[in-house]
């Protein structure tokens, strides 16, 4: 699914999505070209975000249309998925 259109009123919440879209898919990229795993850099990226949690791209996702919202979600789902990948060696 692509990333939802922008609105120029919702730009700067729109903006903190795409750029957590675009880093998730870097790993995710990443995993995919390893073999499902994940290179020790990228786990240690994934478990500083994971600490500091989710609550701006909440922030960024309240508000905004329901469709922008589930993309928000889904998002994070995938750095549930790739939390359980194994690492490489």
């Amino acid at each position: 699914m692509p990333f939802p259109a922008a609105d120029p009123s919702r730009s700067a919440a729109l903006q903190e999505i795409a750029l957590y879209e675009s880093w998730l898919g870097s790993i995710v990229e990443a995993a995919l070209q390893a073999g499902g795993r994940l290179s020790h850099p990228h786990a240690l990226m994934l478990e500083v975000r994971r600490a500091e949690g989710n609550q701006a791209l909440w922030a960024a996702a309240a508000g905004q249309p329901e469709h922008v919202r589930a993309y928000a979600a889904r998002l994070m789902a995938i750095e549930d998925l790739l939390a359980t990948l194994p690492g490489s060696d």
